[in-house]
């Protein structure tokens, strides 16, 4: 089945004459395209709103704005960041699950206020300068209104997420006077948009445009707005149209679901590694001897999976693994060859097979290597859990250092939307579609269905394969604070770790806390505040109630 490509390669081209919009909006200069000219060919419009499809990358896990080029995934229980030091990919993780009173209204690393409102002044300058400008046909227009109203609801979006209800501009006249809206008011006009993006975007574009928004990957995108926004019906339904489309299939393999350039890739972002944009997730994550191979050992290992992420895998018969004898110091090996493809294909341990060598990670390993927390300010190629990355890793990849990364960023999945309806229809009490959908995705791992559960061993069922499926993607810290759970699930634990020793095939495993200290998530932050350079410039702005 054809798949979704946004080609990034061609939003540098816009990017060239579209720095500086105010200015080029108002004047006609000679070294770039003049305004006039855009709104009367149809080739510098495609430039221009190409801009916008940079933004999926802009917020994805290979991208920097979705905390600070952190992974989400270290402020959970299944990532662990090796460094203490500020920084990130180093301690700015560590340093919030610490210390997460740090977040305020002058520091907050998972704020993207001020550089989200932009890139919607930026989208509402291109539909009010198409409309006053252009002498395209209606139909035209609609086209580019409709993409564009997309993203401006994904941006919306990304505000909503961390806020809740924020100021609402559907024009430029961005005025420095204006309250915030109410969240109920922020999801209808996310709704609206995406509603106007999907009834008028084609099912399918001509060769020419192939990769540009289409109804289906709206549809994808909706089922997961509409959960933040707990819309059930709404997220319901826009599942139903991505599924019964038929565009779209589940890979065979559960380690190719997420690789994009197939079936189940819904939006999806290509690199470069010659050309741009490329991305450095490989220099960032790679484990100790990926680093030795490239004559250097600065980097790499920046995080690992934590000892709870591997202890939540399932066996491959779908039976509960006890983990007990390995929280202690044993010779026993690790029940690893029992548990389910998802985790053979998500996480690097001690004896699997990396690039052609066996792992071992042991404090004097070559191909991995563990540190102990806090034994030096940076992890340098070592994990401090006794795990690697191997999903979103490009295990062909020889030069970590020299030669940055090009693999696929998948922004959404068929598998999300499954997970995405089988949510839904839990919270419309439609328990038997709960469970069909989530058998769904677990048969194409082999795993036995889930049957006659309802409630809240229906609800922690969705949990699991959510955390599973879609691991160290961007989702569950974000979940968590949707579900209104990570006060009381992330508050006053540790994530550990296996310290291993000897040598092959006489090791031992030494159960170990990778924190030294309780973590901590503060309920006010499930509300992030507004900056302090938007109070300081707006003079109608209220702060939320949690930051006054």
């Amino acid at each position: 089945m054809k798949s979704n490509i946004i080609r990034i390669t061609i939003v540098l081209l816009a990017t060239l004459f579209l720095a500086g919009c105010n200015d080029f909006l108002k004047t006609s200069p000679t070294d770039r395209v003049s305004d006039q000219l855009v709104w009367q060919n149809t080739k510098y419009a495609d430039l221009y709103i190409n801009n916008f499809y940079a933004y999926f990358d802009r917020y994805g896990v290979f991208g920097n704005d979705q905390f600070s080029g952190n992974m989400t995934e270290g402020l959970t229980n299944t990532l662990k960041y090796g460094s203490y030091q500020p920084g990130s990919k180093a301690g700015d993780s560590n340093n919030y699950v610490f210390y997460p009173e740090r977040i305020s209204t002058s520091q907050n690393l998972l704020n993207v206020w001020n550089s989200t409102y932009e890139r919607i002044r930026r989208i509402n300058e291109f539909l009010e300068s198409m409309y006053r400008l252009s002498n395209f046909t209606v139909e035209q227009k609609t086209l580019y209104e409709a993409q564009a109203r997309f993203f401006r609801a994904y941006c919306y979006f990304q505000l909503a997420k961390r806020h809740g209800g924020v100021i609402l501009y559907t024009d430029i006249n961005f005025q420095k006077s204006k309250n915030r809206s109410s969240a109920e008011e922020t999801w209808n006009l996310i709704s609206s948009d995406l509603d106007f993006a999907a009834d008028n975007l084609p099912e399918e574009w001509d060769a020419q445009n192939a990769g540009r928004l289409t109804k289906t990957m709206v549809w994808a995108f909706k089922s997961r707005a509409m959960l933040y926004a707990e819309r059930w019906q709404d997220a319901k339904d826009a599942a139903d149209k991505v599924v019964s489309s038929g565009k779209y299939s589940l890979e065979a393999e559960y380690a190719d679901a997420w690789k994009g350039s197939n079936a189940e890739a819904i939006i999806q972002v290509l690199y470069n590694q010659v050309s741009g944009p490329n991305h450095i997730f490989d220099k960032s994550y790679c484990p100790y001897g990926d680093y030795l191979a490239s004559g250097a050992d600065e980097n790499g290992g920046c995080a690992g999976p934590t000892q709870e992420m591997v202890e939540a895998y399932e066996a491959a018969d779908g039976s509960v693994v006890d983990w007990s004898p390995w929280h202690q110091k044993t010779t026993q090996t690790p029940p690893y060859d029992q548990l389910e493809p998802r985790f053979h294909a998500t996480v690097l341990y001690n004896g699997a097979t990396w690039k052609g060598a066996v792992m071992d990670i042991t404090p004097t390993g070559e191909h991995g290597r563990y540190m102990d927390y806090r034994a030096d300010n940076y992890a340098k190629g070592r994990t401090v859990t006794g795990y690697y990355l191997r999903k979103l890793m490009d295990e062909t990849k020889k030069n970590v250092v020299q030669y940055p990364s090009q693999q696929t960023w998948v922004e959404l999945r068929l598998a999300e939307v499954y997970l995405n309806r089988a949510e839904a229809e839990f919270r419309l009490q439609n328990n038997g579609a709960a469970l069909a959908d989530l058998n769904v995705i677990r048969a194409r791992v082999n795993l036995p269905a889930r049957t006659g559960i309802a409630g809240d061993a229906l609800f922690n069922a969705i949990r699991h394969e959510r955390m599973i499926e879609l691991a160290y993607e961007g989702h569950l810290f974000w979940d968590m604070r949707r579900w209104r759970l990570a006060d009381k699930e992330y508050n006053n634990y540790r994530v550990h770790g296996l310290r291993i020793t000897g040598t092959a095939p006489d090791y031992t495993y030494e159960y170990v806390d990778a924190d030294l200290q309780d973590r901590k998530f503060l309920a006010k932050t499930y509300v992030l505040p507004i900056p302090d350079s938007e109070i300081t410039t707006n003079t109608g702005v209220e702060q939320y109630d949690e930051w006054k």
